[in-house]
């Protein structure tokens, strides 16, 4: 495994290292601040369209996608963008500027791997122009989603249209006054095999029966303006020319979303750990306690020096996984993919809480991004899959093949 970068990549890193440092750590704090305001609630920040068209400019954008399309995108490999997630994840709300932010960035994937010419054209191009955003409606409140063939929301033809009833939550980007379209996963056939059942359709959000109930919270973050809804599909009807690649497919859609996700969400964690990391030690060179600098204590060095390994054995190991992907595709890269989606977050949590121990009180509060980070990663252990589903494939794998 070669994990040294092309010139094409080292230069990104360097174009998005040099951005981040002149346009989003300066305006950092006021970004957060009209975040974090309720009055502000489901309203982007007035400078977030300035930013995202500097970034366009300079070609920080739609990094994510491993294909072209014309100029909207470089065409990176996942291990290419690796070291591009890592970078936005040291800022929560970072990655809109360069339009790389979840869920669009899996509905973006899906569009362009299984979508129609129409599909393309009418959701696929205004997204990655960041003209609008979307949602990926797949959990419900009544079943344990983790298992996707729990779902039952009925996606039923009716001549020339789907008729779709059903209740999601947790609907990231559904509360977003942007949000134009949604992707949504149903049962178009209960009596199929297991995984024939379910299918993937496009519902635009102004579609009448859908209706939003409310936001979710995140022990106590809305992650405004995108997100989490609890949505209501009542009698909604779209043209059928609106499902995703056919009927039965949604599994098999859903799992080609998921593996580049899980990639994107495991960089970020990695680039939250590696900003706590290196908080923790300016912290630690400049508080004094009981007459010694922090830094003088052998345990604070030892809470550094085990984060430190931690977060490189991380990388390296989602290194090897977007590199494997790349390779050989999602399927022969399962195991690592549920590998890294264990790893990554519980160690993200592990560092990020070490960081706030350090921090003291102002660790905990809203002077450092390390509480808001914290909430991501402990997050991001049920998204995408929570970890026991993982460890319960992994190990069934890691049985069968040295039993067999």
């Amino acid at each position: 495994m070669n994990f040294d970068y092309s010139e094409k990549v080292i230069e990104l890193q360097n174009k998005l290292t040099v951005f981040f440092e002149e346009h989003i750590l300066p305006v950092e704090k006021e970004v957060n601040d009209f975040l974090y305001n309720p009055d502000n609630r489901w309203k982007s920040w007035p400078g977030l369209e300035d930013l995202k068209n500097k970034a366009k400019a300079v070609g920080l954008w739609n990094l994510f996608l491993p294909e072209t399309y014309g100029n909207l995108s470089p065409g990176l490999t996942n291990l290419e963008y690796a070291p591009l997630a890592e970078i936005m994840g040291r800022v929560l709300w970072s990655s809109e500027i360069f339009n790389c932010s979840a869920p669009d960035t899996g509905n973006m994937e899906v569009l362009a791997k299984y979508g129609s010419e129409n599909q393309k054209k009418k959701w696929l191009k205004p997204l990655m122009n960041g003209e609008i955003r979307s949602a990926f409606l797949m959990t419900e409140p009544q079943v344990a989603s983790s298992d996707a063939t729990n779902i039952e929301t009925s996606i039923i033809k009716d001549g020339d249209e789907y008729v779709i009833n059903g209740t999601k939550w947790w609907s990231s980007g559904g509360m977003n006054p942007h949000c134009k379209i949604a992707i949504v996963m149903g049962k178009t056939d209960p009596k199929a095999s297991r995984h024939q059942q379910q299918s993937m359709i496009l519902v635009p959000m102004e579609t009448p029966g859908l209706k939003i109930v409310r936001p979710l919270s995140v022990f106590g973050f809305y992650d405004s303006p995108e997100g989490h809804a609890e949505i209501i599909l009542d009698n909604v009807r779209v043209p059928k020319e609106n499902l995703i690649l056919g009927e039965g497919r949604g599994f098999e859609i859903a799992q080609g979303r998921l593996g580049p996700g899980r990639i994107h969400h495991c960089m970020r964690l990695i680039g939250m750990a590696q900003r706590s990391l290196e908080l923790m030690s300016t912290r630690a060179a400049e508080r004094i306690a009981f007459g010694k600098t922090f830094k003088d204590y052998s345990s604070i060095r030892q809470e550094i020096a085990q984060s430190q390994c931690d977060i490189e054995q991380a990388r390296l190991l989602t290194l090897s996984t977007a590199d494997k992907m790349d390779k050989l595709g999602n399927k022969l890269s399962k195991d690592l993919i549920a590998m890294i989606k264990i790893v990554a977050p519980n160690m993200a949590l592990k560092v990020i809480d070490r960081a706030m121990q350090i921090h003291g009180g102002k660790g905990v509060g809203p002077d450092t991004p390390l509480a808001h980070f914290f909430v991501a990663a402990r997050m991001l252990r049920l998204a995408d899959g929570p970890d026991e589903v993982h460890m319960y494939q992994l190990g069934k794998s890691v049985i069968k093949k040295y039993s067999e």
